[in-house]
């Protein structure tokens, strides 16, 4: 009687995989290298079991989707917690997020890929614009400004500009923009 070598399965590191290959590819080669052949081939796991997680390329994408949004969130809690004054903490939270991409290559270079896809997917544009909405309408209170809607729009704009390298800034400027556009939230 034959015993077959089984390894242990771990499918919520294989679901990880799948997702950062993914993101890999769309970052490096754009959205049309995203196919199920192309990541599971990447990802090194049968096509069987990359459908196992994700039924289709959409699938794939929202799951991508969910997991950045998931880190986003997390991050967004985390200078909520630290900013003690309740006017605009919301956008001055949501304005360090985004900023600080930029000191996190792994989620910059992911965020790149789904940025495309916020651009060409219009379920994916829903899924985002409606984060957004539940998430303003928490802070509905302390955050209905046109100063953090500005600020919450220049956050995206700059945010834009650095995934597609289309200005040059130096960090002193850059940080300028950024502790201006916090005091803004402040509505001083």
């Amino acid at each position: 009687m034959s015993v077959r070598h089984q390894r242990k399965k771990q499918p919520e590191l294989v679901r990880q995989q799948l997702l950062e290959v993914a993101a890999r590819l769309t970052k490096e080669q754009g959205l049309p290298s995203v196919t199920l052949d192309a990541v599971s081939r990447a990802a090194g796991v049968s096509k069987g079991g990359l459908l196992h997680h994700f039924p289709s390329k959409m699938a794939l994408l929202e799951g991508l989707f969910d997991d950045l949004i998931g880190h986003f969130d997390a991050a967004i809690d985390e200078e909520l917690r630290q900013d003690a004054e309740p006017h605009g903490r919301f956008s001055r939270a949501y304005l360090k997020a985004v900023t600080n991409l930029k000191y996190n290559p792994r989620e910059q270079g992911e965020w790149a890929g789904v940025a495309l896809a916020l651009l060409t997917e219009p379920q994916l544009r829903v899924r985002y614009r409606d984060w957004l909405d539940r998430r303003c309408e928490e802070y509905v209170g302390t955050d209905s400004s046109v100063e953090a809607l500005a600020v919450r729009l220049a956050a995206d704009g700059l945010w834009f500009a650095e995934l597609i390298d289309s200005q040059e800034m130096d960090d002193d400027t850059r940080q300028r923009l950024v502790l201006r556009l916090g005091e803004l939230t402040r509505g001083r």
